[in-house]
């Protein structure tokens, strides 16, 4: 299976170690680019980015307004803002909240659904609330593959479990990298 250009890994409530361990299953040389949506708080510093970093061969930054789409490492959504995907590059916003976050999961994966159609990889990990369902919807009514964590053994269930009826796949957090490389 090619042709995915972007993969966008959704998380909130124990993403950190979920994110962590995905990228650290990825290859140096890996071919989309990959978009980070991690909940925090607006007023939170530019850690996660660097925390990120360390754990596995690609490079990882925080996204800045029209990046361009294809990326040699993995960006992060910065605090405070949702990430529009366009065909060819990023955009932030600073509209409203959507379920009381932004960076929205859902604004991400409905954008990147809009501009990539079938070219788009959404993954849904562990979280306390609903984002990311209608986005991994969107993704998959496009013809875009869709994966989420098993919500039993994710560190927190809501946000896997709303997205489960999406999903091309749920699939345990250590073999979802495996996936990933796969897709690639």
């Amino acid at each position: 299976m090619t042709g995915y250009r972007l993969i966008v890994i959704g998380a909130s409530w124990g993403g950190l170690h979920a994110v962590g361990e995905i990228l650290a299953g990825l290859p140096a040389d890996f071919e989309p680019t990959v978009l980070v949506v991690q909940h925090r708080a607006e007023d939170a510093e530019d850690l996660l980015a660097g925390l990120l970093d360390r754990r596995g061969p690609l490079h990882v930054r925080e996204v800045e307004d029209k990046d361009a789409l294809h990326s040699e490492c993995v960006l992060v959504a910065p605090a405070g803002y949702h990430v529009l995907v366009e065909p060819d590059h990023f955009a932030l916003s600073t509209e409203a909240e959507v379920r009381f976050s932004r960076p929205s999961i859902d604004v991400t994966l409905e954008s990147a659904a809009d501009a990539l159609g079938p070219a788009v990889v959404g993954v849904v990990l562990t979280g306390a609330n609903d984002d990311g369902a209608e986005g991994l919807a969107a993704v998959r009514r496009r013809g875009g593959y869709a994966i989420v964590q098993n919500p039993a053994t994710a560190e927190a269930s809501t946000m896997p479990a709303a997205a489960r009826g999406s999903a091309s796949v749920v699939a345990e957090l250590p073999d979802i990298a495996a996936l990933l490389r796969e897709l690639a």
